[in-house]
């Protein structure tokens, strides 16, 4: 397993991780067999960065995560995140809450459900635009010091909170959706202060929730459950314009001998060392298909091909619909 660091001088992952929503919620149907089973998989193939959040599910996914690496908790580099909050009585509802005394509460409450008792990285999954960052970043650099937590991240934050919030304390990674068709984060400044202040890039979602695969090939073919068909670049037009990209992904991977996915991946983990990448999957199929991109070399003429396929803002629709849009980059 190719390795990489987080942050200056700080803690060495797999270059793959492995995110881990999906098993439990948004993507349709779940197997928890068959999702132990991958999680557990990822961990004999050398995978040690396995990425959670209190609000997936709600709350089940930690739990599930808990269940798989009982007993191999040396081998994981475990990630969580606190920050959107839901109600499990109504998990359509959601706010987002940085307020230090929920920071505290929601810690505790993933320590439990996970079942360990620290935390190796820990994100404000989004910012709290009505908490100054300092105050939640303050609470979270308290957890550190009471030994709940190794490292502080955050997720979706803009340039100018992350430069605030590292005054505070070190931060050793930024999470973000990254890949050949969401690229913002090269022309929003955002790729340039984590360089400049020494700060990972955790990439999710880098094939693009499963578009870049190729395996989709009419909106259809998603279940009614997924929150996929709810996305702008999933719908209408979007969609088929988005296909016919993907179209020449196929293509090129197929000259290359690999597959889509596999080119996609590597192509984010080419974008520099301090990049790590942690595509989601439930099925360990689909977890060995993605740990071979670890064998794909792009010469410079392929990610030249690549740009001129995907270049900056070539993706039809939004990321996120409105509501998701309006919470990112704050």
């Amino acid at each position: 397993m190719h390795t990489r660091v987080l942050g200056r001088n700080g803690p060495s992952v797999s270059a793959l991780g492995l995110g881990c929503m999906g098993m439990s919620e948004f993507y349709g149907t779940g197997d928890d067999a068959e999702s132990l089973a991958t999680i557990r998989l990822a961990l004999d193939r050398g995978v040690t960065l396995l990425d959670t959040a209190d609000m997936y599910g709600p709350f089940t996914n930690e739990q599930l995560v808990g269940r798989a690496i009982q007993g191999r908790r040396d081998q994981v580099f475990l990630a969580t995140k606190f920050g959107i909050v839901r109600d499990e009585a109504n998990p359509s509802r959601r706010g987002i809450s940085g307020r230090p005394e929920y920071v505290r509460a929601a810690c505790e409450a993933s320590l439990k459900r996970l079942g360990v008792e620290h935390v190796d990285l820990y994100y404000q999954h989004r910012v709290d635009p009505q908490v100054p960052i300092e105050e939640t970043v303050g609470a979270m650099a308290g957890l550190v010091a009471a030994g709940k937590v190794r490292y502080l991240g955050l997720s979706e934050a803009s340039s100018q909170t992350i430069e605030r919030a590292a005054r505070v304390h070190p931060i050793a990674a930024l999470q973000t959706e990254f890949s050949l068709w969401s690229r913002d984060l090269e022309e929003n400044g955002v790729l340039a202060t984590c360089r400049r202040l020494g700060i990972a890039l955790v990439a999710y979602s880098p094939l693009g929730r499963g578009f870049l695969t190729g395996a989709f090939t009419r909106p259809e073919d998603l279940a009614p459950d997924d929150f996929r068909r709810n996305n702008p670049r999933f719908q209408g037009e979007n969609f088929n314009r988005n296909l016919r990209l993907v179209e020449q992904v196929r293509a090129l991977a197929a000259e290359k001998g690999c597959t889509a996915a596999q080119l996609a991946l590597a192509w984010v983990l080419a974008q520099g060392e301090d990049i790590v990448a942690i595509p989601g999957t439930k099925r360990r199929s689909r977890l060995e298909e993605n740990l071979g991109a670890l064998q794909v070399r792009l010469s410079r003429e392929d990610l030249e091909t690549l740009d001129k396929v995907f270049p900056l803002g070539a993706a039809a629709g939004t990321r996120y619909p409105p509501a998701g849009m309006a919470t990112v980059n704050l």
